[in-house]
């Protein structure tokens, strides 16, 4: 079973536009959809649609509208009792596909809830074959949060996959050898956070096909203790630095309709075709279909249940 943690759940409400969003303007709706959200969800979401048994786990009050969601999804969750309702996140999306998210920050969780979700997490864990740490952390939650879980979960010997950003990945980063995990999906910004490096440089010499500098950087991760390191690159393809290998896939060619999920249905394709037992190259090409069709789904769309046999990308060893 793959576990997911999802600290600062939110509502998914995405509003497709008939044209560009117009700064300070009249904007027009034609559609909008509401759906469960939350990276750690939208991984468990993918994994268990992909014939893995997965559970999400987050704080929330069970009488939340969310928890429905999660339901009516059909998400196998595990709640935390937790005070403040579920989030709302905003994500406007125009006919090209460009993505404009307003992001709320969430209830304060107290003290009590941390403990919840501490021992949650630990319980089930003791049957996962990987715990995923999700997203931010919601107000009240220390920066170090991840970092300290991790050091928990691998002293019990889970594999842990991180997929976080900003402050709470920077101080996990200040927490290696000790806090690294068997796993860390960073897109190029957020490697360079990791890193310490320029992460936008490192996205603008990948979309120009120069990736030398993002396996010097994935590969300062794997010294630093770092299992291994997907790097999402958006239209530029991904990056995995597994062992001592490192790949590259470029996905096939989709139109963006919505960028929201992508980055987590990579992360799931790659758990999925891990447990399948696939090498680092298929576990690349996973991950990349897996995000390319999610970005060419309308809203919080998610690449449910796809046929392995029509996992294609481009892939190539690099030196």
């Amino acid at each position: 079973m793959i576990v997911t943690l999802t600290m600062n759940p939110s509502v998914d409400r995405t509003a497709t536009l008939p044209a560009p969003l117009q700064v300070g303007g009249v904007n027009r709706i034609a559609e909008i959809d509401d759906s469960p959200g939350g990276k750690g969800v939208n991984v468990a979401r993918v994994v268990a649609a992909g014939g893995t048994a997965a559970r999400a786990v987050f704080p929330a009050p069970a009488e939340d509208p969310f928890v429905a969601m999660c339901a009516a999804a059909e998400v196998s969750t595990t709640v935390v009792p937790a005070d403040g309702a579920v989030r709302v996140n905003l994500t406007a999306v125009d006919p090209e596909g460009t993505t404009t998210k307003i992001n709320a920050p969430g209830p304060e969780l107290d003290a009590a809830t941390l403990d919840r979700v501490l021992t949650t997490v630990a319980d089930l864990a003791r049957e996962a074959s990987w715990v995923v740490l999700c997203g931010s952390l919601p107000r009240g939650v220390s920066d170090d949060f991840y970092a300290g879980l991790v050091i928990e979960l691998r002293s019990a010997g889970v594999r842990v996959a991180v997929d976080t950003s900003d402050a709470p990945l920077a101080a996990l980063a200040a927490r290696f050898p000790d806090a690294a995990p068997d796993l860390v999906k960073p897109n190029g910004e957020e490697l360079g956070q990791l890193a310490g490096v320029d992460g936008v440089g490192l996205e603008q010499r990948a979309e120009a096909g120069d990736l030398a500098a993002v396996v010097e950087a994935a590969r300062a991760l794997r010294d630093k203790g770092v299992g291994a390191a997907l790097v999402t690159l958006g239209g530029a393809g991904a990056v995995l630095v597994d062992d001592d290998e490192a790949w590259f896939a470029q996905a096939p060619a989709v139109r963006v309709r919505s960028t929201v999920g992508a980055g987590d249905s990579s992360l799931a394709g790659y758990l999925l075709a891990e447990a399948r037992g696939l090498g680092p190259a298929e576990r690349l090409e996973w991950a990349v279909c897996h995000g390319s069709v999610a970005a060419s789904l309308p809203g919080t769309g998610l690449p449910l249940g796809l046929d392995p046999a029509t996992l294609r990308a481009t892939l190539r060893r690099l030196d």
